[in-house]
C-alpha cells in the first residue's frame, strides 16, 4: 500500500528538517574525535613541558579536544607501543625524545613496535647536549679536558641518565672521537646525576643544556662545550665543539612527533599545520628558548630525513661501544 503525505504532514516534515542541527564539515585531515598526544616519559621534564606548551595554542584546531598523556616506562617503549597499536585515524600521536623513535631499536633485543614504520609529523625542538664537568676537574676548555683525560686514563667518571640514554651514547661518541676512556656511572634520570656532579661525586656529565645551564651560570659546574652547530642562546659565551676543533662532536636531544603506521597524509598535514602554527607564536618561541630548546616545526619530509640520519649515527655509536639494554 502506497503511503501519501498530506500537505500538513509535508510542511511539518520540512519544518522539522529546518530545525535539525547542521553539523559543520570537518576540515581535510581534521580528526573526528579527541586527540591524544602520548609522552612516554614522566610529567615535569622537558619532554613533557614542550608538547604542553604547543597544545595550549592548538585547541581551536581540535574542537573535539586535545590532551597530553604520560605513559612512561622501559625507556619510552611502553608509551610508544600504545601509540603503535592505536587506530591510524589522526587521533593519537607519540611526542618523544629520540629513544623510542630513533635509538631503542639498536639497544633492545626486541620491541613491541617497529620504529621504521612511524609516520613522521614534525620536530618540535632540538636541545643541544653539553660537556659539563665538576669544578674539581682541572680544565678550563675542551683542549684542557682532553689532555686531562689522556693523563688520567680510566680514572675519570662520567654520569648518565641510565644505560643506553642519550647522555651515555653522547659520552661514548666523545670517547670514540677523542681516543679517551672514562668510567660509566649510570643514574636513574637527570636530577640525581646533576646532584652528584655538583657535589663532585662524579666528574663529567653530557647533559642537555636545559638542565645544566643554571648550574653553570651559578658557578656550581663548568660547561666546556656545546654539541651543536651553533652556540646556544641559553649559554651564549660557551663555544661549540666545532669551534674547539672537534666538529664531528654533534649531539642534540630532539623532541619529535610521529603517528601510528598507516596514518594518512591528510591527518599528518593537518597536525603539522597546527603544531608549526603554535611554534611560530612569539610567546611559545620564547618559552621554548627559556627551556634551552630551539623551536623547529620541520615538515614531515624533513623530519623523516632527520630521524633516519640520527638513527644511523647512533646505531654506529651503539655498535662501536657495544652498548646493550636488557
Amino acid at each position: 500500500m502506497t503511503h501519501r503525505f498530506t500537505r500538513r504532514q509535508a510542511l511539518a516534515l520540512a519544518a522539522g528538517g529546518a530545525l535539525a542541527p547542521v553539523l559543520p564539515a570537518l576540515a581535510q585531515g581534521q580528526p573526528a574525535k579527541s586527540v591524544r598526544l602520548i609522552v612516554p616519559f614522566p610529567a615535569g621534564g622537558t619532554a613533557d613541558v614542550l608538547p604542553r606548551l604547543v597544545t595550549e595554542k592548538m585547541r581551536a584546531s581540535f574542537p573535539n579536544g586535545i590532551v597530553v598523556e604520560n605513559k612512561s616506562g622501559a625507556g619510552g617503549n611502553i608509551g610508544a607501543a600504545e601509540v603503535a597499536r592505536a587506530e591510524p585515524d589522526g587521533s593519537t600521536y607519540l611526542v618523544s625524545p629520540p629513544g623510542p623513535i630513533a635509538i631503542n631499536q639498536h639497544l633492545y633485543k626486541s620491541l613491541q613496535f617497529d620504529p621504521a614504520k612511524w609516520v613522521p609529523v614534525t620536530v618540535l625542538a632540538t636541545v643541544p647536549n653539553v660537556l659539563a664537568v665538576s669544578n674539581k676537574v682541572q680544565a678550563a676548555n675542551l683542549q684542557d679536558f682532553v689532555a686531562y683525560l689522556k693523563a688520567n686514563p680510566g680514572k675519570v667518571s662520567y654520569a648518565s641518565q641510565g644505560n643506553g640514554s642519550t647522555s651515555h651514547l653522547t659520552a661514548s661518541l666523545f670517547m670514540q672521537l677523542t681516543g679517551t676512556e672514562m668510567i660509566h656511572v649510570p643514574y636513574k634520570g637527570t636530577a640525581p646525576a646533576l646532584v652528584d656532579l655538583v657535589a663532585g661525586n662524579v666528574d663529567v656529565f653530557f647533559d642537555n643544556i636545559s638542565s645544566s645551564a643554571q648550574f653553570h651560570t651559578g658557578g656550581k659546574i663548568k660547561v666546556l662545550a656545546v654539541a651543536d652547530q651553533q652556540r646556544s642562546q641559553a649559554l651564549p659565551n660557551v663555544p661549540t665543539f666545532a669551534e674547539q676543533k672537534l666538529p664531528a662532536m654533534s649531539a642534540v636531544t630532539f623532541f619529535s612527533m610521529v603517528a601510528p603506521p598507516g596514518t594518512s597524509a591528510e591527518n599528518v598535514a593537518y597536525m603539522h599545520k597546527a603544531v608549526s602554527g603554535a611554534l611560530a607564536l612569539p610567546d611559545v618561541r620564547q618559552k621554548f628558548l627559556d627551556q634551552g630548546a630551539q623551536p623547529r616545526g620541520w615538515s614531515p619530509e624533513e623530519t623523516g630525513r632527520f630521524i633516519r640520519g640520527e638513527s644511523d649515527k647512533w646505531n654506529k655509536v651503539v655498535k662501536t661501544a657495544n652498548v646493550t639494554v636488557e
